[in-house]
């Protein structure tokens, strides 16, 4: 070959690499359907948070409150009220402007008596939404809210419109910097590249979501880079083999995820405080993270991110002692010890902990039938039905200790003063007050044993080296593509 023919060779080859624009994503759990707000599956946040659908105010990587639909805001002297002055062009995929008129729809629709928004208790302080002109809305409070604009970023307060609402589930529309573009059930979700969309335009043209349940499986899939990245690698054991790889990156983060071995306190015996209590001194936490995680994780006492500055280490109210849970069986009527459910949803953390639990807890005398559960399955059995004794699971949803005042709430806690505490926090502005109120909130919950509190997830990415602009962390569950390129 002479000098210019392998000059230009090169030159293309370079052309070519730098040209790639399509990306294949795989996760673990695919979503039930496409609807964030009408579902409690962080799975669907997952594919769609920032990517497809948009909110008032969005979470960046480190957890923070950034401008997202409303550009800007100006906030009552008395706090309660709330105008949002809203990004202009902005379109929803259909090619239908999004004005204030999509902002109250949406945010009536996910406070109203007939709402199936998971997280409706985030709006339930909301008194009105009024349209002031198609770019402003103004939003009244029944009381000052510190949280507002938090809730407002999570996936469940995101900005749709009336007109394309009612088949959200299977087809998506949504203001964001990609459009969908198919769902084939059991395999994956493509998107596009929204050449429409108001802010920056994303590097990337296409994304394909993959969906590998199986831990050996998503091993597999990487080693022969048939996907690009694995966000939530459901295989620790793996990393080193990964990290050791020059064409690999292992990105190794935190996560909001309070994984947890819920009880259904209001099925005997589980309403017994110190049948509770019992359950939670018979597990070792670390046993868990090394034998389920490899590791991966970090023991937590309470329901709350050991990485947020207002943290409590309570693990030593529910320290490792298989005594003392005996003790506490016998104390309850309960010495020859009783037989539950543990129902379990589908990621490796539940899986594989919920062995481990099993085995721990028969040393105490507590016998539990494993019953193993799709996403879809546990959702209804558990989450709604309340249909089970206890289950493993992962709540990634951000600062949402709010949960334990929902008396309706699948572990069915509900206690009246924690409630209390909760309004006296939403009503409270003042750091110093805000903290010593939160350290409250998480010590009750700990000494009523709600449940057993194991470890918070961690997160580790596994990504092709040429990639750049991943999330290392997740402040919410997302896989936010949108500052995403090949660097080749």
């Amino acid at each position: 070959m002479s000098r210019l023919a392998l000059v230009a060779a090169l030159l293309a080859a370079q052309a070519a690499s730098a040209q790639q624009t399509d990306i294949t994503v795989a996760l673990q759990l695919e979503p039930p359907h496409l609807d964030p707000t009408s579902a409690a599956a962080g799975a669907i946040d997952s594919v769609l948070y920032s990517n497809v659908f948009e909110g008032l105010t969005k979470f960046t990587e480190t957890g923070a409150i950034a401008p997202g639909l409303a550009q800007s805001w100006d906030i009552s002297d008395d706090g309660a009220r709330y105008t949002f002055h809203l990004a202009s062009g902005v379109t929803f995929h259909d090619g239908s402007a999004m004005d204030a008129e999509d902002v109250k729809f949406s945010l009536d629709r996910a406070r109203a008596d007939d709402s199936q928004n998971a997280q409706k208790a985030l709006f339930a302080g909301i008194a009105s939404v009024d349209v002031i002109d198609p770019q402003t809305v103004e939003v009244t409070l029944a009381a000052p809210d510190g949280n507002f604009l938090f809730n407002l970023a999570w996936g469940d307060a995101v900005i749709v419109a009336p007109e394309s609402v009612d088949g959200i589930k299977q087809t998506p529309i949504g203001t964001g910097p990609f459009k969908f573009s198919r769902w084939v059930t059991g395999d994956r979700i493509e998107l596009a590249r929204n050449d429409a969309y108001w802010g920056t335009e994303p590097a990337l043209s296409d994304v394909t979501f993959r969906f590998i349940a199986d831990p050996t499986a998503a091993f597999a899939a990487m080693m022969a880079q048939d996907i690009d990245v694995f966000a939530g690698f459901p295989a620790p054991e793996n990393l080193p083999m990964f990290e050791s790889d020059p064409r690999f990156q292992v990105l190794s983060g935190t996560t909001e995820g309070e994984t947890i071995l819920a009880m259904n306190n209001a099925q005997a015996p589980l309403d017994d405080l110190r049948v509770r209590a019992a359950v939670a001194h018979a597990i070792d936490r670390q046993a868990i993270i090394d034998g389920a995680m490899f590791g991966q994780g970090t023991p937590i006492g309470t329901h709350f991110a050991p990485h947020n500055p207002d943290y409590v280490d309570l693990t030593g109210l529910s320290a490792y002692d298989p005594a003392k849970s005996r003790e506490l069986l016998t104390e309850a009527g309960y010495s020859e010890g009783f037989t539950t459910t543990l129902k379990l949803p589908p990621p490796s953390y539940a899986r594989r902990g919920g062995e481990i639990i099993a085995a721990q807890l028969r040393e105490v005398g507590i016998s539990t039938e494993i019953v193993n559960l799709e996403w879809a399955q546990w959702l209804e059995e558990v989450f709604k039905g309340k249909d089970f004794g206890m289950t493993i699971v992962s709540h990634t949803e951000p600062f949402d200790i709010g949960i334990y005042a929902r008396p309706d709430y699948y572990f069915q806690y509900g206690k009246p003063e924690f409630a209390e505490l909760m309004t006296t926090l939403s009503a409270t502005s003042d750091p110093a007050a805000r903290s010593a109120l939160i350290k409250q909130a998480e010590t009750m919950i700990a000494e009523d044993y709600v449940n057993a509190y194991l470890f918070q997830l961690g997160f580790a990415t596994v990504a092709d080296a040429r990639l750049t602009g991943l999330w290392t962390n997740q402040p919410t569950q997302a896989t936010d593509l949108t500052a995403v390129r090949w660097t080749e």
